[in-house]
């Protein structure tokens, strides 16, 4: 490879070994060395080039402890800072200033910054900045026992769990069992509450959950963890309330498809039976989803990887299960376009039947047999289907032979005597010419008739018919001729005789 090529590679960026690349991340270290300890580490973490080196090694660790106590002991909140490595640049500060925390001592207000140095050639890192280090002595004033702190035994103020006070841990466990006997009482009364608006006792858990999360938010803030322990704690109620609001709105959900439902055709049960339940499923799911993705993202993750990597997976799910998956949407065509309904009479293909079930991968019709047919919905749906059911009337189309030797006036006869049954009966509808002489067969004079039965009734419809054919014979009859008779059945009587 030519030299020149090697010249063009950019040198790899210096990794700093103290993880002091953005604001968050500096301070999340400071504090894990504090709590280890090991003050000297977290010496590192401030700007302290502008210190005599002579007082480095004595002031900088009694500096570090100083802001450990101020982070660690006040409402400090850690996920305030900015995970970006060139910091929250829309705070109005210097670009390469970061505010850090904000403490009132009397009538002062001191503001502590952090400042993007470079500590050695492009290799920038976050500490906190040299012009705040003079403020933390003033603001640790603020470090003091608590009233309740003096009543205390010493042992309880004394002796520290996860770098916090055990009797702050004692008093949000107490006033988390305190919430879960209450919650329940509070969340009944909300729902009674609601009842003239929302009748939705479904509504009284995720109430539950909300005002649970409320009281323990509130706890935190009379017994506050350390920085660290907070972060994760608030961490932990921001998703429980999330997931809490979720199941909320999963609730409402499931109310506004069971109204739904209810208003629904009786014969679509299908839909309320199919599609419904993966609506459910689907909007519930998202919800979730939402939630999580949303509390995620305030903690200062990268969603769009995960939506990524789900993406990535849906892709794979959907090619193995490629044939469910074009049943599914196969039923959802069905079930939207709605060609036949359960309860319908329905022919496709060489089959006719009644709908008994339209699912999601398949469709259930049972014939007229008393057999049940099951039939993927992918060939369902890209079948003809004739609704037998949704007809409005029988078409009643009869050809009638009558026999060769048949003279004109007899066939007028006939004619007119099946004209006047058909219009005759206030069950058929005909049009100008329902009866025609339509030619001359090879061995008969053929007539059709052509008209509709008003009913949706099949046996009204078989009856009718025997009975309009019944006295179109006695028309035929009456007029003094005979159904023709095939010439070959004819010739076969011959031979016969």
């Amino acid at each position: 490879m030519p030299s020149g090529l090697w010249a063009q590679t950019p040198a790899p960026k210096p990794v700093d070994p103290l993880g002091r690349t953005s604001p968050q991340e500096s301070i999340f270290q400071f504090l894990e060395a504090c709590h280890a300890k090991n003050y000297a580490k977290a010496a590192h973490y401030l700007d302290l080039r502008k210190m005599p080196p002579a007082d480095v090694a004595k002031n900088g660790p009694a500096l570090a402890a100083q802001l450990e106590d101020l982070l660690d002991d006040t409402q400090f909140d850690i996920t305030t800072l900015s995970r970006d490595p060139m910091g929250d640049t829309s705070d109005g500060l210097d670009v390469a200033r970061e505010k850090l925390a904000t403490f009132h001592v009397g009538s002062q207000t001191l503001e502590l910054q952090m400042e993007r140095v470079e500590r050695r050639p492009g290799q920038r890192v976050w500490l906190v900045a040299s012009d705040s280090l003079p403020l933390i002595p003033q603001a640790h004033q603020l470090i003091q026992e608590t009233g309740l702190e003096k009543w205390l035994p010493q042992a309880l103020v004394t002796f520290e769990l996860f770098d916090t006070p055990v009797w702050r841990w004692i008093g949000l466990v107490l006033a988390g069992l305190a919430l879960w006997f209450v919650t329940p009482v509070l969340a009944s009364g909300v729902v009674r509450a609601l009842r003239p608006v929302l009748n939705a006792p479904a509504l009284k858990g995720p109430f539950r959950i909300l005002l649970a999360v409320t009281g323990l938010r509130i706890a935190v803030e009379f017994a506050p963890p350390a920085a660290i322990a907070r972060m994760f704690v608030e961490r932990a109620l921001a998703l429980a309330m999330a997931l809490g609001l979720a199941w909320a709105a999963a609730v409402l959900a499931d109310l506004l498809a069971d109204r739904w439902r209810k208003r629904l055709d009786p014969r679509m049960h299908g839909v309320s039976l199919s599609f419904l339940p993966l609506g459910r499923q689907v909007v519930k799911l998202s919800l979730y989803v939402l939630a999580i993705l949303s509390v995620i993202s305030a903690w200062g993750y990268n969603t769009s990887t995960i939506l990524a990597g789900l993406g990535v997976g849906g892709l794979a799910i959907a090619l193995a299960a490629q044939k469910t998956i074009e049943n599914l949407f196969g039923g959802i065509s069905v079930i939207g376009d709605r060609p036949v309904l359960v309860g319908d009479v329905c022919k496709f293909g060489d089959h006719t039947g009644t709908v008994l079930h339209i699912g999601l991968r398949s469709t259930r019709i049972q014939t007229a047999d008393r057999t049940i047919i099951s039939i993927p919905n992918s060939q369902f749906s890209s079948m003809p289907l004739e609704n037998v059911s949704r007809r409005d009337k029988f078409l009643f189309h009869p050809v009638l032979n009558l026999r060769r030797d048949t003279t004109s006036e007899q066939l007028l006869k006939v004619l007119s005597g099946i004209g006047a049954i058909l219009k005759g009966n206030e069950k058929v509808e005909t049009g100008e010419i329902p009866v025609r002489f339509i030619g001359v067969g090879p061995y008969s004079l053929d007539v059709e008739v052509v008209a509709y039965v008003r009913t949706v009734n099949g046996d009204e419809f078989l009856a009718l018919q025997q009975e309009l054919l019944l006295r179109m014979l006695r028309a035929v009859e009456e007029a003094g001729t005979a159904l023709a008779v095939p010439v070959q059945e004819v010739a076969q009587r011959a031979q016969a005789s």
